[in-house]
């Protein structure tokens, strides 16, 4: 069985709008997840999870970024190409 699979999550072109929603959705939704696995950590073990406390201004940033292209498609009037492939690779656990 091969150990790597790809699922192409987004493949079109879209307007300013449409791209906006779409990609931020996508990175609220993943700083949202690790806000609380970070919250979860410190309730359950008094401390922040240290993997959340990375992804979290990582993925801000790439927000930041995000906007100002979607600033410049907006000012230039211009549509957007957009894919977005997932690459998952099934690893041996380490029990």
């Amino acid at each position: 069985m091969k150990n790597n699979k790809t699922l192409t999550i987004i493949d079109g072109k879209f307007t300013y709008a449409e791209a906006k929603e779409i990609l931020m959705d996508i990175l609220s939704s993943k700083i949202n997840f690790h806000c609380l696995k970070n919250w979860s950590s410190q309730e359950r073990f008094g401390k922040d999870d240290d993997i959340a406390q990375k992804r979290i201004p990582a993925l801000r940033n790439e927000m930041k970024k995000l906007e100002g292209i979607l600033a410049e498609a907006k000012a230039k009037n211009k549509t957007l190409k957009v894919k977005s492939d997932i690459n998952i690779t099934l690893l041996e656990n380490a029990d």
